[in-house]
């Protein structure tokens, strides 16, 4: 996916949304934010940086640290990484208009190396291939999670996992409001 079918769903002049430009990272470190999107119904979107724009998937029920939980993600649109910064309310009228906090965001990795050009190399390919495993260090989310294509749905389909390590809990982490939520 390109940002074109990002740009192609908004007017820039009517939303505060960051505009449809490939950006470069200079921090060297993979970034990921989960943002929690008070649209028609509430849900959080997933984004995780690879080659210059955030991969993006809406996550209906929210995320889990619960490895027994499997999460349906559903691909969404690429979307410019300075909307990893971005919190405010898309107006009515607007694809996706709505509240959108930052529930969570960090930086995340390939499971096998933390080097940002290496990462960016294995997760393109399991990409490709319908399944990243990564660690996400962020203020929430920690630890190792696995995005896995569904192969009799939708291609857009995919599962948001939680694998069993030293931060997996039952907890529900759905609940816990972003920073800056009433």
């Amino acid at each position: 996916m390109s940002l074109e079918e990002y740009a192609a769903k908004r007017n820039f002049d009517k939303t505060n949304e960051p505009a449809a430009e490939k950006s470069k990272n200079n921090k060297k470190q993979l970034l990921f934010v989960i943002h929690k999107h008070y649209a028609s119904r509430l849900h959080f979107d997933l984004r995780l940086e690879l080659d210059g724009v955030l991969k993006s998937w809406a996550v209906p029920k929210g995320p889990t640290v619960n490895p027994k939980e499997k999460k349906l993600a559903v691909m969404v649109e690429d979307h410019p990484l300075e909307y990893g910064d971005f919190e405010g309310v898309i107006p009515d009228g607007n694809y996706g208009a709505g509240q959108v906090y930052i529930w969570d965001r960090g930086t995340y990795h390939a499971y096998d190396t933390d080097d940002y050009d290496k990462s960016q190399e294995i997760f393109r390919e399991g990409f490709n291939k319908g399944h990243l495993t990564f660690i996400l260090e962020g203020n929430i989310l920690k630890g190792e999670f696995a995005l896995v294509r569904l192969k009799k749905a939708s291609p857009k389909d995919w599962l948001f996992i939680k694998k069993n390590d030293e931060f997996a809990s039952d907890a529900d982490i759905s609940i816990i409001k972003a920073q800056n939520e009433l």
